[in-house]
């Protein structure tokens, strides 16, 4: 039970009006518990009133709450008087270093319970409560108790600051509008307070977005990296099957070229011995004959030598070759060639493939500020050649395929399916993804820098085909005097300063495509933000009313 009584607020267990373990304890509807006879005490002096509120909070009840003995409170109360923790609970209530004291107590202070700005004074339950029972005290203005309070008062004249000077922006009291702060602009300082306190709610209200939209970021972030791991782990299992086949299918040919030797030197082995059983055979064919002629030639008598002597007849020749080319530990040589052979290429593969998978890297989705100087776009900057076979006819390409200009003669292009046959377009060789950076340099007038997926449409005089016209691309319309950027065929008028040369910034994975008007500085004409879901391609586009106008893709250094 003490370690009970140990875990306890104090406060829970004390009456606020008489500060000590509570008596016979009741809990009023707004939650706090006094002591039964001081609450009613209390109550009984607010008789006049139409309501009866709470010391503590101010709520107030009508009718006047009929009061119900708490009886957990009560046996809780009983246990704790019987750990002898009465001492404890009261300690609670006096002011430790930590604590804003009352400043009416006398001897040990209590804690502050509520701070007036009428008063000035700081008050701890006891004495706060005639402004809870005066009504003299009606129009007080009580707050949680403060130590800063001083503030509040003029050093120089020793009166309340209840006036604000905007020409200074500092809080003073009547009689400074009368010397040194005399004609300055000044207004009550609970109107500058409601002024101010709009600021601060309109401030707040940024930081709440800012917040949900970073927590909102975190999250993403969040599930970014599970969707790493996961990618990663997926490759990692993919990659070792991939390995383990490879292995496999190395293993198996070594074994079939292992069988292949071993059948082979079964055979030939087979063969070579079988050579060497007829010439055993041969040479002890050969050697009997010689025995018999020698014992032939041995013979004395020659009447026995005579009648034994043979027909003479010649050897027979060896159905072998007279001579065996031995050729030592090379008959396999061939096979060890081509597995040398094999093995050369494999590392080769291996090697290269390496060097790709190595280059290969994860862009991951992260936050990527978008330069702010020209010099910053252009690490970013992307060379753009221009597609003859996606040039309509009227177009005449040049300075390397990089310049497209409006001619009144068709130009000796080849058909083409890619080629735009209505409309005096082109676009872009390269495919563009990641980020990258580009300026178009264009001449006389109505010019559309644009980018484009490749399926947009190309033969077809509808405007299916036109940049802009369409949610397959997105273009900037250039004019003398005028921008105007079109997508999925909604156009919209911009402001800014029109320059020859446009600037195109494009982060794909982010969804960010700008268009700047570049002189001597950069200005932003307009940001798109979306979602790309295939690789763009750069375009122009000239109209037939402007012979000669061109666009060109300038090289950037």
């Amino acid at each position: 039970m003490a370690q009970r009584g140990a875990q306890l607020d104090s406060e829970s267990i004390s009456c606020s009006i008489c500060l000590d373990l509570l008596k016979d304890p009741v809990t009023i509807p707004c939650g706090h518990s006094y002591c039964m006879d001081c609450i009613k005490e209390y109550w009984d002096r607010e008789d006049q009133r139409r309501s009866h509120g709470c010391p503590k909070c101010r709520k107030e009840f009508i009718p006047r709450p009929v009061l119900v003995k708490n009886i957990t409170l009560t046996d809780l109360v009983e246990d704790l008087k019987k750990t002898g923790l009465q001492a404890d609970t009261s300690d609670h209530f006096y002011a430790g270093p930590e604590d804003v004291a009352c400043d009416v107590c006398t001897g040990r202070k209590m804690k502050a319970a509520m701070s007036c700005l009428v008063c000035f004074v700081t008050y701890c339950e006891k004495h706060l409560q005639p402004h809870y029972q005066s009504p003299a005290f009606k129009n007080h203005k009580l707050v949680n108790p403060s130590k800063k309070l001083h503030q509040n008062i003029c050093s120089r004249h020793d009166e309340v600051m209840k006036i604000f000077c905007r020409t200074d922006q500092q809080c003073i009291c009547y009689l400074c509008t009368m010397d040194e702060h005399k004609g300055h602009e000044t207004v009550p300082a609970a109107a500058e307070r409601t002024e101010k306190q709009k600021e601060v709610q309109v401030s707040r209200q940024q930081i709440q977005q800012r917040i949900q939209d970073q927590e909102k970021d975190v999250k993403l972030l969040q599930q970014e990296v599970e969707a790493i791991n996961v990618s990663a782990d997926k490759t990692v299992e993919d990659s070792e099957k991939i390995f383990t086949e490879m292995i496999r299918l190395i293993q198996k040919r070594s074994s079939d070229v292992k069988q292949q030797i071993r059948s082979q030197q079964e055979t030939e082995v087979s063969r070579v011995k079988e050579l060497q059983e007829k010439l055993e055979q041969e040479i002890t064919e050969l050697k009997r004959k010689d025995a018999d002629l020698k014992q032939l030639s041995d013979t004395e008598d020659h009447s026995q030598f005579l009648l034994n002597y043979p027909l003479p007849s010649a050897l027979s020749e060896s159905t072998y070759s007279p001579s065996i080319n031995i050729r030592p530990l090379r008959y396999f040589e061939d096979v060890t060639a081509a597995v040398s052979e094999l093995n050369e290429k494999l590392q080769d593969i291996l090697r290269d493939s390496w060097t790709n998978i190595s280059q290969i890297k994860v862009d991951v989705l992260l936050p990527q500020p978008e330069p702010e100087t020209r010099a910053g776009f252009l690490k970013y900057s992307q060379e753009i050649s221009l597609d003859p076979n996606s040039a309509n006819k009227k177009l005449l390409l040049s300075e390397g395929n990089k310049k497209a200009t409006l001619m009144k003669q068709q130009q000796s292009y080849s058909d083409h399916p890619d080629r735009f046959t209505d409309w005096l377009q082109v676009l872009s060789r390269e495919s563009l993804t990641g980020r990258c950076y580009w300026e178009v340099e264009w001449k006389e007038r109505g010019i559309d820098v644009a980018v484009s997926y490749k399926n947009i449409s190309r033969a077809e005089g509808l405007d299916e085909c036109l940049f802009g016209a369409n949610d397959k691309s997105w273009s900037l319309y250039c004019d003398t005097d005028n921008y105007k950027f079109c997508h999925n065929n909604i156009q919209t008028s911009l402001s800014g300063p029109v320059s020859s040369r446009v600037g195109v910034y494009l982060d794909h994975r982010a969804g960010i495509l700008s268009f700047y008007s570049v002189s001597e500085t950069m200005t932003l004409l307009h940001r798109v933000q979306t979602t790309f879901t295939q690789p763009l391609h750069a375009g122009v586009g000239l109209h037939y009313v402007y012979l000669g106008s061109s666009a060109e893709f300038v090289k950037l250094k």
